[in-house]
C-alpha cells in the first residue's frame, strides 16, 4: 500500500495509538458483555450480545469524537465537536434502544430493569472511550450487585414465586 493512503487511513488515531482505542473498544466489549450476562443468564429480552454492542459502540462514538476533535475542526469557541453534545446523542440513542424493550403487558410494566442496563452499559462504553476504564469497571461490578444480589434479596423476601402462567408476566422491578 502507498504510505500516504496508511497515513490517510490511520488518520483518526493521532490522539492514540491504534492499540489504546483496541484496548478501550475491548474494555467496553467486556464490561458490557459483563453487565450482559447477568440478563441473558435470566432470559431477559436484551442480553450479552445487546449489551456488548451497545457499550462499545458508546465507546467508538467518543472515540471517533476524540478524533475529529484532534483533527482541528474549530478552536476554541468555534469548536464543533462538543462532548457534551456527543454525550447526550448517545445517551438519547441508547434510551431509545432501552425504550423498545420497556412494554406493558395485561396492565404492568415490563422489562425496565433491562432497559436501565442497556442505558448504564452505553454510559460504561462512553466511559471506555473517555479513557476511565477503572470508573466503568467499578460502576458494571456496582451494577452486577444491585442487579443480581438486590433481585436475589428480593426474590427471597418480597417477591411471590413465580407460577408457570405467569412466566411471561413480570413486575416492573423484575431484577
Amino acid at each position: 500500500m502507498p504510505e500516504g493512503l496508511l497515513t490517510e487511513i490511520g488518520a483518526g488515531f493521532a490522539h492514540m495509538s491504534p492499540w489504546v482505542a483496541f484496548g478501550r473498544l475491548f474494555a467496553a466489549l467486556v464490561l458490557g458483555g459483563a453487565i450482559g450476562f447477568e440478563r441473558e443468564i435470566r432470559a431477559r429480552p436484551a442480553g450479552l450480545r445487546t449489551h456488548m454492542l451497545v457499550a462499545m459502540a458508546a465507546c467508538l462514538f467518543i472515540l471517533i469524537g476524540q478524533g475529529l476533535s484532534d483533527l482541528g475542526f474549530g478552536q476554541g469557541t468555534e469548536r464543533q465537536v462538543d462532548p457534551l453534545r456527543l454525550i447526550e446523542a448517545v445517551t438519547q440513542g441508547v434510551a431509545f434502544l432501552a425504550a423498545g424493550i420497556i412494554f406493558t403487558s395485561r396492565g404492568r410494566v415490563r422489562n425496565i430493569t433491562t432497559g436501565a442496563s442497556m442505558w448504564l452499559a452505553g454510559a460504561v462504553g462512553l466511559g471506555c472511550g473517555a479513557g476511565q476504564v477503572l470508573l466503568s469497571g467499578m460502576a458494571t461490578i456496582m451494577v452486577i450487585v444491585v442487579i443480581a444480589a438486590l433481585g436475589a434479596v428480593e426474590r427471597r423476601w418480597g417477591k411471590p414465586p413465580r407460577t408457570e402462567g405467569d412466566a411471561d408476566t413480570e413486575r416492573a422491578d423484575e431484577a
